[in-house]
């Protein structure tokens, strides 16, 4: 792509968006910059605390296990209080746990307050996405998204590189400063953002209005399109959550230093900031059956290239290939989580849908600890290469099946403008 055409598309991304869209987006830049608890927990633990692996990811599932409970809980809260309330309450209690945690000594406490620290930093995330749905119109959701989905990364690549070179000298000062930067955001949004939440918008399990009837979580689970993508995002998140996970903890018993690790995951986050915007305007009107598969793929083979790496840049190399994934992933698997939510489930789909990542959270630190301690790190890195090539073989089917009963064309789910897209966006979309 010429840089006149880079230009012209980054123009198009960003135009025509509503002034309340970019305070949200501000607020999600914000709280990723003082990102820390999540992508340095595990090397806090068995570096600084000299914890095994073991009970490393034990702690980082307990974080998981919390976020598995407040997907629900935020997703009914968003669409029975609104979304502002909720988006309140969850940053304004994850500024005071990640805190806390900073000053937990006591294995248990360390334990419970992270458990704590994973239900209120995840609770913002149905609240994030339903808001952006409401406030942006249905043509430029998926932009939006991708853009929101942008901020996340442009704020990741800044703080892991920071926090790295923080994490060599004091986590306490990473744990407050993440806090301080949280409780800016819940700041930003109650002097910025209005209830977005739609008129007429059920308040109870039971009431529903003459256009919509009342949708519960039972609605959502008996929903088998939807929870087929929620199952897939899931081998998805396993493989993903492997950056946060498996990948410091692998190198850190291979003799590299928390710096070493902060720059390497860093080049996740700097190539989606260059390339998220060109990418998405590439791949917008791509079939989104090829474009799940490959994507599934390269996260799988991406990861199972660790196996093979030495250095530092050979480290390197092999997160530029999963994160090439994730750039391709993330704005198709959002056009499909718009296609099949109804407007006042919006809520309830995402939080359901964030079990996805949330489960993955709790099950892939307990994965990667026992088998680095038992087999080894190559063995987990050969996983992902397996997970990648079911998830693939699973978007394929879905897909196609999709399409036959839908009776719709690709770009439709890949995230084409239209009424089609009328609904809400993924579990990483939120701060």
């Amino acid at each position: 792509m010429s840089a006149a055409r880079l230009a012209h598309a980054a123009r198009e991304s960003v135009s025509g968006l509503p002034r309340a869209f970019w305070w949200l987006w501000t607020s999600t830049l914000v709280n990723r910059l003082g990102a820390f608890v999540a992508t340095f927990m595990a090397l806090y633990l068995t570096l600084d605390r000299g914890y095994s692996a073991s009970f490393a990811g034990l702690v980082v599932a307990l974080h998981g296990l919390g976020g598995v409970i407040s997907s629900l809980v935020a997703g009914v809260m968003t669409d029975r209080l609104g979304r502002r309330p909720t988006l309140l309450a969850a940053q304004a209690s994850t500024a005071f746990s990640v805190a806390l945690l900073g000053f937990m000594e006591h294995p248990a406490a360390i334990a419970a307050v992270a458990l704590l620290v994973g239900m209120t930093s995840n609770a913002s995330r149905p609240a994030v996405a339903a808001m952006m749905a409401d406030i942006v119109r249905p043509e430029d959701r998926v932009r939006a998204f991708a853009l929101n989905y942008w901020a996340i990364n442009l704020g990741f690549a800044v703080s892991a590189t920071a926090a790295g070179l923080i994490a060599e000298y004091s986590y306490l000062a990473g744990f407050l400063g993440e806090a301080a930067l949280t409780l800016a955001c819940a700041v930003l949004v109650f002097v910025k953002l209005p209830e977005s939440r739609p008129e007429g918008a059920p308040t109870g399990a039971g009431k529903g209005t003459g256009e919509e009837p009342a949708i519960g979580l039972g609605t959502v689970l008996r929903d088998g399109r939807f929870m087929s993508v929620v199952g897939l995002s899931f081998l998805i998140s396993l493989i993903f959550t492997q950056g946060s996970v498996g990948l410091p903890v692998a190198m850190g018993a291979a003799g590299f230093s928390p710096g070493d690790y902060g720059l390497v995951v860093a080049v996740n986050g700097l190539l989606i900031v260059l390339l998220q915007i060109p990418v998405t305007a590439f791949i917008e009107h791509r079939d989104p059956q090829k474009l799940l598969v490959i994507s599934a793929l390269l996260a799988g083979y991406g990861f199972a290239l660790t196996a093979f790496a030495g250095p530092v840049w050979a480290y390197a190399l092999t997160v530029c290939v999963w994160t090439l994934a994730e750039i391709v992933n993330s704005p198709t698997q959002m056009g499909l989580v718009v296609r099949l939510s109804p407007v006042h489930g919006r809520g309830r789909y995402q939080g359901v849908y964030n079990l996805s990542w949330a489960v993955a959270a709790l099950v892939a630190p307990l994965m990667a600890g026992f088998v680095i301690d038992r087999y080894g790190a190559d063995l987990l890195w050969a996983a992902t290469g397996v997970l990648g090539t079911v998830a693939a073989a699973g978007y394929w089917l879905l897909m196609r099946g999709l399409s036959e009963g839908a009776g719709t064309g690709g770009t439709a789910v890949a995230g084409g403008a239209g009424a089609a897209m009328s609904k809400p966006v993924p579990a990483d979309a939120g701060a």
